[in-house]
């Protein structure tokens, strides 16, 4: 799809829909091809708004090609591409400040771990955080990631550049390009607190974590006070009678 393309108004496609399901009342189908007009233009919007990102002109060639530490020792930003031409890098909220990592960033790069397995064969993945390499690679082990490479920023450069430059411990996701050897900034995500919307976490798009992806489909949604934690009181088994 291009944001030229003319398309069918999403009601005419809607109206298409035979989908049913038992004892469901008119006022239910009514409300739900109504909603199915909204989610078949929320996919177009997302389309949209991927393709303008898709065709943002060429950003800006990095400063330096920052030195980072990882599980095998001292690695520079332009190793971490390999033999590929997109490099996606998370800052992630585990500085030296913090007693333990950010549960809302474990949460997702969680997910992440698994999905990395299928991402690493279109591009480049990498999490940066600012503690020692021995204490993220010890986190690793401890939330049982195997896919999921983990770098220290020690020095602040990286982080001070392009996630915050008071090196606060706030997470930051940024795209970088390597074409004909020369590495540019693609895109990071902008948007901040203060654009949230009234009665809205502050969160960017698109959804990183596909937590709050499952908890939209839900009836309670995601809540108003509820975040993930790093661990959990175990819910004692309902015996089946």
């Amino acid at each position: 799809m291009t944001v030229s393309a003319t398309l069918t108004p999403a009601t005419e496609l809607a109206a298409k829909n035979t989908s049913h399901f038992p004892n469901e009342s008119p006022e239910y189908r009514k409300a739900r091809t109504t909603l199915l007009a909204e989610e078949i233009e929320l996919r177009r919007h997302i389309e949209r708004v991927a393709e303008l990102r898709r065709a943002l002109p060429p950003g800006g060639t990095v400063p330096e090609d920052y030195t980072l530490e990882g599980a095998k020792g001292t690695v520079h930003l332009s190793n971490l591409f390999g033999d590929k031409q997109t490099l996606i890098i998370y800052s992630m909220m585990f500085g030296p400040q913090r007693e333990r990592a950010c549960p809302v960033c474990t949460s997702f790069l969680s997910a992440w771990d698994g999905t990395t397995r299928n991402l690493r064969e279109r591009v480049a993945l990498a999490v940066f955080a600012r503690s020692p390499i021995q204490r993220l690679l010890d986190y690793k082990k401890e939330r049982g990631w195997q896919n999921v490479q983990l770098y220290s920023d020690m020095s602040g450069n990286y982080t001070r550049t392009y996630v915050n430059a008071d090196d606060a411990d706030v997470p930051g996701l940024s795209v970088f390009t390597r074409r004909d050897g020369t590495i540019r900034h693609f895109w990071s995500g902008e948007i901040s607190g203060e654009m949230t919307d009234p009665g809205q976490d502050p969160r960017g798009a698109p959804e990183i974590d596909p937590l709050w992806t499952f908890l939209d489909l839900n009836p309670e949604g995601r809540g108003t006070d509820w975040y993930p934690k790093l661990e959990y009181t175990p819910t004692p088994l309902t015996t089946i009678k």
